[in-house]
C-alpha cells in the first residue's frame, strides 16, 4: 500500500504532526523532495522536535525511514539533526535510516549563492530560506552536482569537484564578486560530514521494491505545499522542487509505482510563510490575535507567518492538483477564541468574481470575498470522539468538506499526538 501526505496549501499545514500519528500503521516513510528549507514539528512523549531532513517516522523505532532521491541534501545540517535527536534519546541507525545514493548533497557554496541572490534581489526577493535549494536544485538539472552514492568513491568525486568548483567560481567570485571557493574548503566538508552517513548510503529504490513485494505498507512524506510546487504553485515564489503527491514514487526512488491513497493536510484557517501572493491575508490586530493563538512562526526560520481564513479557492485547487483522497484539517481548536469565523469563499479580479486559482499576476490583484460562520467559542482541546465536538465545529468541519469537494477524516485539536479526532 502506498499513500501520500501532502499540504494542500502553501505549507506550514502541520504535515509532520499527521505522518508522526499515522506512521503507527506503516511500515516506511519515504521523504521524496526538498531539503533543510522547511521543519516538521511533532511532539510526543520524548519531546518537541523540528525536523527539517529527517522524515517524521524517525520518531517511531519500528519504522524504516526513507531519504529519498528527490531530496537535496545538507550534510552537515543533517548530521546536526540526528545528534539532537540521539541527545533526546530516539535510536537512529542503517536499519532505521536509508538515504538514497542518488539524492543530490546540497553544498556549502549552494548556500553562499542562495544568499548572494536574496541580496541582490532587495526588495525583488523571492523570500528564500537562505539554505541553498535554488541553486543546488539549479545546478542539479544543469548535471554539476554530487550525489550521496559519491561518497562511497573519494577519488572520483575529486576529479569531478575540480571541473565544479572551476565553474562555480565563475558565478561566486567573477558573477557576486565574493572570495574564490576552494577545492580543498568543499574536500574537507565532505569528508567531516559525510562520513559519519556512510552507512546510511543505499539504494532505496531497490529496497522500497523489495519491501513492497514483502507486503510493506509505505507512506511517502511531502515538504511544504501545492502552492509552493515549482509547475503548480504561486511561481516564482515557490520552492524548487515538485511537492505533488504524483511525484512522490518518483522521488522516492520507485518511479514505476503508483498511488493507492492520498491524505491532504490544511490547516483550519490559512497561513504562508515568505513572499508572494496570499490573497485571503489578514493585517492588524486581527492578524496579531490569530498568529499569537496558532505560535505562527515558521520551524524552520523562525520568521512570523503571514495569517488569514481559511482560504476556499486555494484550498480547492490545492485538494484538485494533490489529487487528495481524504484531508486532515489540523489546528481546529486554534479557532475556539472567535465568535464569529471569517472564511474567504471567493476572489474579486478586475470587478469579476471568480471561484477558481488565478493564474500569476492575476493573483497580484486579487481581493478576497469574506463571509462569516459562526463560532463554537469554547475549548475543543480535550474531544477525542466526532460527538463530543460542539454543532458550529461539525458545522465548520461540514461546510469545508462541501466547498473544497473532499471528505475530512482527521481533525486535529492539539500539538499531542493523540489530541485529534476520526471524523469517518
Amino acid at each position: 500500500m502506498l499513500t501520500a501526505i501532502v499540504g494542500i496549501n502553501w505549507g506550514d499545514e502541520g504535515k509532520g504532526r499527521m505522518v508522526d500519528l499515522l506512521s503507527s500503521d506503516y511500515d516506511i516513510v519515504a521523504r521524496y523532495q526538498g531539503g533543510n528549507n522547511a521543519g516538521h514539528t511533532v511532539i510526543n512523549h520524548l519531546g518537541k522536535f523540528v525536523l527539517n531532513l529527517l522524515p517524521s517516522g524517525i520518531l517511531r523505532p519500528e519504522v524504516v525511514n526513507i531519504m529519498g532521491t528527490g531530496m537535496v541534501i545538507d550534510l552537515q545540517h543533517l548530521c546536526g539533526e540526528i545528534g539532537r535527536l540521539r541527545e533526546a534519546g530516539v535510536k537512529i541507525s542503517p536499519e532505521n535510516l536509508k538515504i538514497s545514493d542518488r539524492a543530490i548533497i546540497c553544498l556549502p557554496y549552494h548556500v553562499q549563492q542562495d544568499c548572494l541572490e536574496e541580496d541582490r534581489l532587495g526588495d525583488a526577493k523571492y523570500g528564500s530560506t537562505r539554505r541553498g535549494i535554488a541553486p543546488v536544485y539549479g545546478d542539479k538539472y544543469l548535471k554539476k552536482c554530487i550525489r550521496m552514492g559519491d561518497l562511497l568513491y573519494p577519488e572520483t568525486t575529486k576529479k569531478r569537484l575540480e571541473g565544479i568548483v572551476d565553474w562555480k567560481n565563475i558565478i561566486i567570485h567573477r558573477g557576486y564578486g565574493a572570495p574564490d571557493i576552494t577545492l580543498e574548503s568543499i574536500l574537507e566538508w565532505l569528508r567531516t560530514y559525510g562520513e559519519p552517513l556512510k552507512e546510511h548510503i543505499c539504494d532505496t529504490g531497490l529496497y522500497l521494491n523489495q519491501a513492497l513485494k514483502d507486503g510493506k505498507k509505505v507512506m511517502f512524506e511531502a515538504q511544504l505545499g501545492a502552492l509552493r510546487d515549482i509547475d503548480y504553485g504561486i511561481y516564482p515564489f515557490t520552492s524548487s522542487s515538485s511537492t505533488i503527491a504524483a511525484y512522490a514514487p518518483i522521488g522516492a526512488g520507485i518511479p514505476g509505482q503508483k498511488l493507492d491513497s492520498t491524505i491532504g493536510i490544511m490547516k483550519a484557517y490559512s497561513t504562508c510563510v515568505g513572499e508572494g501572493p496570499f490573497t485571503a491575508e489578514m493585517f492588524g490586530d486581527e492578524a496579531e490575535a490569530l498568529r499569537a493563538a496558532g505560535g505562527e512562526y515558521g520551524a524552520a526560520t523562525g520568521r512570523p507567518r503571514r495569517v488569514g481564513p481559511f482560504d476556499v479557492v486555494a484550498s480547492r485547487y490545492g485538494v484538485r492538483v494533490q489529487g487528495a483522497d481524504e484531508l486532515a484539517l489540523t489546528k481546529m481548536d486554534i479557532l475556539s477564541y472567535l465568535d464569529r469565523i471569517p472564511v474567504c469563499t471567493k476572489y474579486e479580479v478586475n470587478g469579476q468574481v471568480t471561484e477558481e486559482f488565478p493564474f500569476g499576476d492575476l493573483l497580484n490583484i486579487a481581493k478576497p470575498i469574506v463571509e462569516y460562520l459562526p463560532g463554537w467559542n469554547c475549548d475543543i482541546s480535550a474531544c477525542r470522539k466526532k460527538e463530543e465536538l460542539p454543532q458550529a465545529a461539525l458545522d465548520y468541519i461540514a461546510y469545508i468538506e462541501r466547498s473544497v469537494g473532499c471528505p475530512v477524516t482527521y481533525v486535529s485539536v492539539g500539538a499531542d499526538r493523540q489530541a485529534y479526532v476520526k471524523m469517518k
